[in-house]
């Protein structure tokens, strides 16, 4: 089964050999005569994909208890992957959510890391410093580096443990390995979306095989 999640900038395939983060166009050369199931976010790209005879789009068919009009259905994919957790994709956005016993229980954006680090550069050169991936969160730093790096990264830490309770926080994203560093308990595995939109395509399966 070949899975794709079509991004902002980005396709994400998953295949059985691994997960691909691929150019539109070199997503479509290397698997666009073959079966896959899509979701997308990219309304640019619609046409193009519509195109593909054996791609199916299964957007309008994610669906998880709890959601909101408008929820991005990466967002909802990512929360059908487990039954219970905090979940994280830090991407180009940070996006945090809580699922509670397969029900959604509301969630937020946050601009992403690279965000964070332009705008202080747009704020001032001075602050126009590279990240220190490193920065320990245990006491203030004295540096303009470590400054901007701890006010990049100890409100997204705080806020996550803010609202995780005492259920397991998954993580995803460019930026998801590095963060979940930060937490001793935390996942990081880039398929917990394809995970999610796996469920929805066998529970379609199932439906049809159903069908009278």
């Amino acid at each position: 089964m070949i899975l794709a999640d079509i991004g902002n900038r980005h396709v994400h395939i998953c295949s059985d050999e691994a997960v691909e983060h691929l150019l539109p166009d070199e997503a479509i050369k290397k698997y666009g005569d073959k079966a896959a199931y899509y979701i997308s976010v990219k309304k640019a790209y619609n046409d193009m994909l519509a195109a593909l005879d054996d791609w199916t789009d299964i957007s309008d068919s994610i669906y998880i208890e709890g959601e909101y009009k408008g929820m991005g259905v990466d967002r909802k994919a990512l929360c059908l992957s487990r039954d219970s957790g905090i979940f994280v994709d830090a991407g180009s956005a940070i996006t945090v959510d809580r699922v509670i016993d397969g029900i959604y229980d509301g969630g937020f954006i946050m601009p992403g890391i690279h965000t964070y680090t332009k705008a202080f550069a747009d704020i001032s050169l001075i602050l126009d410093h590279k990240l220190d991936k490193d920065i320990a969160l245990e006491e203030l730093p004295k540096s303009t580096q470590g400054s901007v790096s701890f006010g990049t990264v100890s409100p997204v830490i705080a806020i996550i443990e803010k609202i995780r309770a005492d259920l397991p926080v998954y993580f995803t994203g460019g930026d998801g390995e590095w963060l979940s560093g930060y937490f001793k308990d935390a996942i990081f595995d880039e398929r917990l979306l394809f995970d999610g939109m796996r469920k929805t395509v066998k529970g379609l399966k199932y439906a049809n095989n159903r069908t009278p």
